[in-house]
C-alpha cells in the first residue's frame, strides 16, 4: 500500500507542478499558479502522514518506508531547484521569458555546480535520515526497525558514491572545453 502512495505522491508532485505553471503561464492566472504550486510541497507531508501512520499502527518497517524516507528527503532538498528548473522553461516557451540558464560544462565553474549539487544531495540525506530515525523512534522496536537502519547505510553509501565520482572527479580532473568552444 505504501508504494502506491509513493507513487501517487510523485504523480501528484508533478501535476501541481504543471498545473500551477499552466495557470501561471498559459492561462495567465499568477494567483491560481501560486495556489497550486503551494500545494507541491503538501504532498511530501501526506507521504510522511502515511508512512508514520502506518508505523505508529504497528506495521514493521519495510522497503517502502525507507523509499519513503528518501524520496522525502531528496524532494525536501531538490524540489525548489526542480520548481525553479521548470518555472523557466515555462516561463520561456510562454511568456517571453530568457532562455533556461544551462549547468556549466568546464572547468572549476562546473565543479562549483557538482559540489552546489552534491551539498543539495547531503540536505535531502540528512532530510531523509532524521525520517528515518524518527521512525526508528516512534517505533522502538529493534526488531521491526531493521530496514530503516539499513537505508541510512544505503543512503550513505550512495552519497559517498556521488562525491568521489562527481565533485571531486570534476575538482581534481576538470572537463576541459574544445578547442574553438567559447570561452576557450
Amino acid at each position: 500500500m505504501l508504494i502506491g502512495v509513493i507513487v501517487a505522491c510523485e504523480v501528484g508532485f508533478w501535476l501541481f507542478l504543471l498545473a500551477g505553471l499552466v495557470a501561471r503561464y498559459p492561462l495567465r492566472r499568477p494567483r491560481l499558479g501560486a495556489a497550486l504550486l503551494f500545494a507541491v510541497p503538501a504532498v511530501d507531508l501526506v507521504l510522511l502522514a502515511a508512512t508514520m501512520l502506518d508505523l505508529r499502527r504497528g506495521g514493521t518497517a519495510t522497503f517502502a518506508h525507507g523509499l519513503a524516507a528518501a524520496y522525502l528527503g531528496f524532494s525536501v532538498a531538490f524540489g525548489h531547484s526542480m520548481v525553479r528548473w521548470t518555472d523557466e522553461r515555462f516561463a520561456h516557451r510562454f511568456a517571453g521569458g530568457p532562455p533556461p540558464r544551462r549547468a556549466p560544462r568546464y572547468g572549476m565553474a562546473r565543479a562549483r555546480h557538482e559540489w552546489r549539487e552534491w551539498g543539495k544531495g547531503m540536505l535531502g540525506w540528512a532530510v531523509a535520515c532524521a525520517v528515518l530515525l524518527g521512525g526508528i523512534a516512534l517505533v522502538a522496536d529493534p526488531d521491526r526497525t531493521g530496514e530503516l537502519w539499513a537505508w541510512i547505510g544505503r543512503l550513505s553509501l550512495a552519497m559517498a558514491a556521488w562525491l568521489v565520482f562527481w565533485p571531486l572527479a570534476y575538482t581534481v580532473f576538470p572537463k576541459r572545453a574544445p578547442r574553438g568552444a567559447p570561452g576557450h
